[in-house]
């Protein structure tokens, strides 16, 4: 691991902004680092533009976990998890975050600006830095997770 491995990656677009400038301050209420992917404002921008060097960014081992957000979710979630060893789970429930981290051992939330407040979501988010992955029969599951390379 690289010396940010406890620093937490977060980026979104337009419409999760508000959100992420929340949940920054949360963080650092929590003594919790981060490095900022963007947006930097609320003006229009493709999710896919801050998503995809946070995802490398853990994809390459620089940092450990990510928070990403979107206006459901979904987009920021289907850009991330196209690296083979990130596993972006899109929570709005904190059982789902929990479970994310003890079964699926994911490494990134992503989470639903227009769906859920910010309050839910820094819940989310302590479930889910604060929850470890339980390993045993989880852990081959996990490992199956990539796609296999076709011939």
């Amino acid at each position: 691991m690289t010396e940010n491995a406890e620093i937490i990656a977060i980026g979104s677009d337009h419409a999760g902004f508000v959100m992420k400038e929340y949940l920054t301050k949360i963080l650092a209420g929590w003594g919790v680092k981060v490095k900022d992917f963007g947006a930097f404002s609320e003006e229009s921008i493709d999710y896919p533009d801050p998503i995809h060097p946070l995802a490398n960014s853990i994809e390459k081992g620089e940092y450990t976990r990510g928070i990403i957000i979107c206006g459901s979710g979904n987009g920021a979630a289907m850009v991330a998890n196209k690296y083979p060893h990130v596993r972006a789970a899109l929570c709005w429930e904190e059982e789902i975050a929990k479970l994310a981290r003890q079964h699926n051992d994911a490494n990134i939330i992503s989470i639903p600006a227009r769906f859920i407040s910010n309050i839910r979501a820094a819940e989310l988010v302590r479930v889910f830095l604060y929850t470890e992955f339980e390993g045993g029969r989880h852990e081959r599951r996990v490992n199956k997770i990539p796609a296999p390379i076709q011939s």
